[in-house]
């Protein structure tokens, strides 16, 4: 007898539930088509904390002149120095950098994210930046491509998504943030923590020119990034790195899909287009795994000309390979990790230290505003910091909080991720070829899915229930006209590994939290009486 995967049952139980909403769905689309009223739509570094009393190194003391140290200056950082300073917070930034970051990732904000600029009072950081505006995704699959446009009937003209430089946004961003008379950025590497009694009392670090300064604050927010030196010692980290991504910048084309992410299913992994300015377009090559071919060697040169340009759009070949041949490839690792905090008095993550995703649906800005947009309103009722105890005791519900939003952007990218990667199995070549007609039949079966990637509507049980419609579709096809045993058992081990890609990263981000945050006490701490 053949013995059953173990996620088999579950994926059974969730498909029922899948088609139920899938054939509602279905019928109302039917519906107001027929009506004539359907629409288109890091490096490993030794992370410590130091007591003061032990800290015999530092040449300088900085007093309790702040409010909130915030370690980083990114977006996570900038966005949240700017918001906590009209907030009337005496804010001080400690950045490692000052100049113009210089990365491949970071480059694209969901509309969702973008609506989250606008409530933060920072959507003129993308002026003047040459930023483009995004309106939705193309997807491409052996030579056939589907347009899924963002859902943005109901927002102002203004609201979309954007593509920009990195380095430029955030620059803008340090500038708007330095404007604010309470907010002051310096640069220094923050080498530890202080802390007193298991309470974070502030931070020590080094200067540009090399002196040791200690800092203290009622509340330090660490914030420094993917390759954060600090976040081990108020979470615990469990970082994956699933693949690499390649990056490129072409010139002197055009995108077939004006305005438009551009998605190529290609073997081994996605590709990815996108605009970052009037005249550039960002490619980004997905190759999985830790390593990836040499570029001093010319092995990388070869792998994108020999197996990536012949899977791309034609409109893109010229360019791509022009891209090539003027040599500035550049690499950097997709990294995923939850949200584990050890709450901490004293002391707060945010960002990319504290929660990472795969960067294929770019949902990691549009998290980090969500949570200083929440943070910020957790802050707001109390006006003062210094009880240590009582603070992260009520900050314990911003982790609750966040996490229908977060939680649903995280598990989408990493299970798109995994759909969209060929595979020997034929179980998940179907899964992705499933996925890619689905999205492909429009109407609430794009919309609903593109709605979540956006961020306009992060709902994890939305999420459950369109994954898992994307499995039944899949099924159903199979067993269509005639089902065979061989198209049965294929069936079956489609759900299966639908379950086998899902369930894992739900259970990573707390099943509880994501679908039931009220259950959660957290989730009803009252701020502290001042």
């Amino acid at each position: 007898m053949v013995m059953i995967d173990q996620y088999i049952f579950g994926g059974f139980v969730a498909s029922l539930f899948a088609f139920v909403l899938l054939y509602s769905l279905r019928r109302r689309t039917i519906g107001k088509t027929k009506g004539g009223a359907s629409k288109a739509a890091t490096a490993s570094i030794d992370e410590c904390v130091t007591s003061p009393a032990a800290d015999g190194g530092s040449k300088a003391e900085s007093g309790g002149d702040a409010d909130v140290i915030i370690v980083g200056a990114g977006v996570a950082g900038a966005a949240l120095a700017y918001t906590l300073g009209k907030e009337g917070r005496r804010v001080r930034v400690i950045e490692r950098d000052l100049t113009e970051p210089d990365r491949i990732v970071g480059e694209l904000l969901q509309p969702g994210g973008y609506l989250k600029l606008i409530e933060l009072g920072l959507e003129d950081c993308l002026s003047n930046i040459d930023a483009q505006r995004v309106f939705g995704y193309a997807l491409y699959k052996d030579g056939k491509d589907t347009k899924l446009s963002y859902p943005l009937e109901k927002f102002d003209s203004d609201v979309s998504g954007r593509s920009f430089h990195n380095g430029r946004f955030i620059q803008r961003m340090r500038e708007k943030a330095s404007t604010v008379a309470n907010v002051r950025i310096e640069q220094g590497t923050v080498t530890s923590l202080l802390e007193e009694n298991g309470t974070v009392k502030g931070v020590q670090y080094k200067t540009k020119k090399g002196e040791e300064i200690t800092a203290y604050a009622p509340l330090t927010v660490v914030c420094d990034g993917c390759f954060s030196n600090l976040r081990r010692s108020l979470c615990t980290p469990e970082v994956e790195n699933p693949s690499c991504f390649v990056g490129l910048i072409l010139e002197n084309c055009d995108l077939p899909h004006a305005n438009h992410g551009h998605v190529v299913l290609g073997d081994p992994s996605p590709i990815l287009f996108y605009p970052i300015s009037s005249t550039e377009i960002r490619c980004l090559v997905d190759v999985p795994g830790q390593k990836v071919p040499s570029i001093a060697s010319g092995e990388m040169a070869n792998y994108l000309k020999t197996v990536v340009a012949p899977q791309i759009p034609p409109q893109l070949y010229n360019s791509f390979i022009a891209a090539i041949e003027k040599g500035n490839i550049r690499t950097m690792p997709n990294r995923s990790m939850p949200a584990n905090p050890h709450p901490t008095p004293g002391a707060l993550l945010m960002g990319d230290a504290f929660n990472m995703r795969h960067p294929l649906t770019g949902g990691g800005m549009t998290v980090a505003l969500s949570d200083i947009v929440l943070l910020r309103d957790l802050l707001r009722p109390i006006h003062d910091l210094n009880d240590a105890s009582i603070l992260c005791k009520y900050l314990e519900s911003f982790y609750t909080l966040r996490k229908p939003v977060a939680s649903t952007i995280n598990t989408l990218a990493g299970a798109l991720y995994k759909v969209f990667c060929a595979s020997p199995d034929p179980a998940r070549n179907e899964m992705r070829r499933a996925c890619f007609d689905y999205l492909s039949l429009g109407g609430v079966c794009s919309n609903g899915p593109i709605s979540l990637l956006s961020g306009l509507n992060p709902s994890p049980l939305s999420l459950f229930l369109h994954f898992f419609s994307v499995a039944v579709f899949g099924v159903g096809r199979l067993l269509l006209p005639f089902p065979s045993p061989q198209r049965v058992w294929l069936g079956a081990r489609l759900l299966s590994g639908a379950s086998g890609i899902i369930f894992p990263i739900i259970k990573a981000e707390g099943v509880r939290q994501m679908f039931f945050p009220a259950t959660v006490p957290a989730y009803y701490r009252s701020p502290p009486v001042n």
